[in-house]
């Protein structure tokens, strides 16, 4: 694919989601200039301890995409098992396509070209409301999850819910 048709497709994604907005998120260009580089707002998800949070994450997409996943990064602190500290997102369908060095994951789970923005998001939303705990970017976050969810786990969930609210905007 080259850089042109990936644009194209990136421009189509922007224009269908600016068309038809999905629930849970809104997207846009960082720099209307570049459409490899875009925001996302999501809003956390109901009856999930992220309920009420305004979480600002950017996605960043290969000249190659869709042959290659994008990159994402929250931008606003959260805290979960499946986002490391610095922000990096780390879910099945964001990995590499193809066979999972480690066995943890079948092909199909991973990046397949058929994905777009709206199926990652759908995937991020999905994983805020359900983290996998047994595959952590966050070791911190995910031992919380397991033994101390409604303790530990949700005041710092809550802490991040309220900073997210405050700088949303921003």
């Amino acid at each position: 694919m080259t850089e042109t048709q990936s644009s194209l497709l990136l421009r189509r994604q922007l224009a269908e989601l600016n068309k038809n907005p999905v629930e849970g998120f809104s997207a846009g260009l960082i720099d209307d200039n570049d459409l490899y580089r875009w925001e996302v707002l999501i809003i956390g998800p109901p009856d999930t301890l992220y309920e009420g949070g305004v979480f600002k994450a950017h996605l960043t997409f290969p000249k190659d995409y869709p042959l290659r996943p994008p990159k994402m990064k929250f931008i606003t602190e959260i805290w979960h098992p499946n986002v490391d500290k610095n922000g990096d997102v780390c879910i099945s369908i964001l990995h590499e396509p193809g066979e999972d060095k480690y066995g943890y994951e079948k092909p199909e789970e991973r990046w397949l070209p058929i994905h777009t923005v709206e199926t990652i998001m759908i995937s991020v939303i999905s994983m805020l409301a359900d983290p996998n705990g047994d595959s952590p970017a966050n070791v911190d976050a995910a031992k919380e999850w397991r033994e101390d969810r409604h303790g530990e786990f949700k005041k710092k969930v809550a802490r991040c819910v309220r900073r997210s609210q405050e700088t949303a905007f921003d």
